[in-house]
């Protein structure tokens, strides 16, 4: 079993509207530490409406959300990017090898 915690902000027109914690709970077969960081992206109001509706959502419940990694990244095209949020991960260090179920809840926090 494993878990992580981490804070962030929401930017609109590069301004800070809101302060967010992510929570995540890991279990099953795992082995290894990893520090990282991520950004989503909100493609459309309705996705950046969910965090409005919502006290706290997680990923993979609500606007359907992608990983993005390069390889993905470089072959996105209009056609093949219809996803309500992408994530990208930034400042991986460490390893971690797991095989397991895991969630992350994202909530609104005031700062």
């Amino acid at each position: 079993m494993g878990g992580q915690y981490g804070e962030g902000a929401l930017f609109k027109q590069g301004r800070p509207v809101g302060y967010y914690n992510t929570v995540q709970i890991s279990y099953g077969l795992q082995a290894g530490g990893q520090k990282y960081g991520y950004v989503l992206f909100f493609m459309n109001d309705s996705a950046l409406s969910w965090l409005d509706k919502t006290d706290g959502f997680e990923l993979g419940m609500g606007p359907t959300i992608v990983v993005v990694d390069v390889g993905a990244a470089a072959a996105m095209t209009t056609t093949t990017g219809h996803s309500q949020i992408y994530a990208f991960f930034v400042d991986q260090k460490g390893l971690m090898a797991g095989l397991g179920l895991q969630g992350t809840k994202v909530t609104k926090i005031e700062k």
